[in-house]
């Protein structure tokens, strides 16, 4: 599948799994954060279409409702954890948008 990257810093974590923008800067400090992101990215490549996701059940793939201009989706990128990667489905593949980090998401009571 065609995988685009909206923002330089997610290419630049994907491939070298590492980046200097303050955005990710906490998703840097944690290599199990860093191992999943590039894990569920390495997933989105091989796979033909985003409904063959949800076979990964480790992902929790889920298209998000009450998205007006444009529908997300996401996957977790570690079981367990509330971070997780929000993307925009095209007809020619995947646009990755952001990580969302957000600790409040799913009740996390940690």
């Amino acid at each position: 599948m065609v995988i685009t990257f909206r923002d330089d810093a997610l290419s630049e974590l994907y491939t070298t799994g590492k980046t200097n923008d303050r955005k990710y800067k906490q998703i840097c400090k944690n290599k199990r954060l860093i191992d999943g992101y590039i894990r569920a990215v390495n997933i989105m490549y091989n796979v033909d279409c985003t409904a063959k996701l949800s076979a990964f059940s480790f992902l929790h793939y889920e298209k998000l409702k009450y998205q007006r201009d444009e529908p997300k989706s996401s996957v977790r990128l570690v079981n367990g954890l509330v971070e997780r990667l929000l993307f925009t489905e095209t007809e020619d593949g995947i646009e990755i948008e952001l990580i969302e980090i957000d600790s409040t998401h799913y009740g996390n009571k940690k």
